[in-house]
């Protein structure tokens, strides 16, 4: 059967574009994980959404399991591989097709880097909002398949927010198409939002429209210190309010993990002293920056002055922001200190951070072989990031740890996962926080669009 489905493969898109054996050394799965050969049974290079569509036709007949690459950046193992596996890689589709100033569009392949959709936009002065540390790796069809978040989901909404239209594969091949510019659509189901989160298991996203907006005129920007959980929450709608809708970033930081964020091998340097038990870096991004730098300082001055804060420092260059902002990208620094690292990526309601995140951080430290514990995250919308830092990599200690930081979140209404996605790492979380009816809904469409579960088989669901 092998020899018989690269042969097929080979005729249908060119011998060129289907790696197999010793080609496939090079590769691996995860830009994290290079030292590990990509399992695989062939690797795929399609150029095009008709090629694609040639690809799943043929491992239909075959009823061939496939996983889709894009920029391997994804940490809940979405693109983990079997040896029986096909990969097929989207790094070929990288055509921004236009960019329409008028409508405010701009429409891509799958493979596009975030980056570069932020350039090209920018170009045009425009923005593409969408932003998180991994953009010059993630591509645009990997964000829009994990529903991806980042660092401004405040003022512009999740990555299916910034999504008009869409192109998909189903799994016997067959285009599913709606690449309209329009916001307004409502003529009957909005099917492309069936792709957007799925993380690969409905359908292979190959192309999209997506939204732009007017680039700011100003971006302002300061780490703020203070030493109060419920004080970070006052912060938040009094900046909110004090900005008039300008705030399009919060982010909180943990003492601990400021920390570990500027000092060795970390390049950055602290902008604050380390006295206080939080740290907020905010965003503003306006029309005049002479009026939102001097608004933004007043803002400051006024929470100093009645303790809502205890220190600021403000971006005042590029400089600056460039700095400020790379302390709290630059997420490797903290990785680099772990022996062995443990990533989770949670949601809880705003009110409750706080005291949850100091319970499980009270429990982890009293858990044999944790040794660091790293929290940070994107308060303003509920969605905290641990990383755990540990001395081994064994089953019983991952479980431990997974028990800590999962166990409240049902009773809480949280989720295990608020933007990377479920994948296989978190698939026997899911009924924590998806009820038995919303999962078997789940399965039935499934089921209904991948009937010979080719797609991501085993991600996300066990069907």
């Amino acid at each position: 059967m092998k020899a018989d489905i690269i042969q097929e493969l080979s005729d249908a898109i060119g011998s060129q574009k289907v790696l197999v054996d010793d080609a496939l050394q090079d590769r691996y799965h995860h830009i994290w994980h290079m030292d590990q050969p990509l399992r695989a049974l062939a690797l795929t290079l399609p150029e095009s959404t008709a090629e694609v569509s040639v690809i799943m036709k043929i491992c239909n007949s075959y009823e061939q399991p496939v996983v889709v690459h894009g920029g391997l950046t994804n940490l809940v193992g979405s693109t983990e591989t079997a040896s029986n596996e096909l990969v097929i890689s989207l790094e070929r589709m990288v055509q921004i097709e236009e960019v329409d100033e008028r409508s405010r569009t701009l429409t891509a392949e799958a493979g596009v880097i975030l980056e570069h959709v932020q350039e090209k936009a920018k170009e045009h002065g425009l923005l593409f909002p969408l932003n998180f540390g991994a953009k010059g790796s993630a591509q645009i069809g990997g964000a829009i398949a994990t529903n991806a978040g980042g660092l401004r989901v405040l003022r512009y909404g999740m990555t299916r927010n910034l999504v008009l239209g869409l192109e998909a594969v189903l799994a016997d091949g067959t285009v599913i198409s709606s690449m309209k510019k329009i916001v307004k659509d409502n003529s009957a189901y909005d099917v492309k939002q069936l792709f957007i989160g799925s993380e690969g298991t409905l359908g292979i996203i190959t192309r999209a429209v997506l939204k732009l907006v007017e680039a700011p005129n100003s971006r302002t920007s300061a780490f703020v210190g203070i030493n109060e959980y419920d004080h970070v929450v006052e912060f938040l709608r009094y900046m909110d309010a004090g900005l008039a809708g300008t705030l399009s970033g919060f982010e909180l930081i943990w003492k601990t993990c400021y920390q570990g964020l500027t000092t060795d091998p970390s390049p950055s340097r602290p902008p604050l002293p380390y006295d206080y038990n939080y740290y907020v870096l905010l965003e503003g991004l306006g029309s005049d920056a002479e009026k939102d730098q001097k608004r933004l300082e007043d803002l400051l001055e006024k929470a100093l002055i009645n303790g809502m804060i205890q220190d600021a420092a403000i971006a005042y260059s590029e400089s600056d922001l460039n700095w400020f902002w790379s302390i709290r990208e630059n997420v490797d620094s903290v990785v680099h200190k772990c022996t062995f690292d443990q990533h989770f990526d949670i949601s809880l309601p705003i009110p409750l951070i706080g005291a949850q995140i100091a319970a499980m951080t009270q429990k982890l430290e009293m858990v044999e072989g944790v040794e660091h514990i790293f929290a940070f995250g994107h308060v303003a919308d509920g969605n905290i990031h641990f990383i755990i830092g540990k001395e081994n990599d064994g089953d019983a200690l991952r479980l431990k740890i997974n028990d800590i930081i999962y166990g409240p979140l049902q009773d809480i209404g949280g989720s295990v996962s608020a933007e990377h996605g479920i994948g296989l790492h978190k698939k026997a979380y899911l009924e924590l926080c998806r009820t038995s009816e919303e999962i078997q809904l789940m399965n039935h469409l499934k089921r209904s669009l991948d009937p010979k579960n080719l797609l991501n088989r085993g991600k996300v669901l066990d069907i």
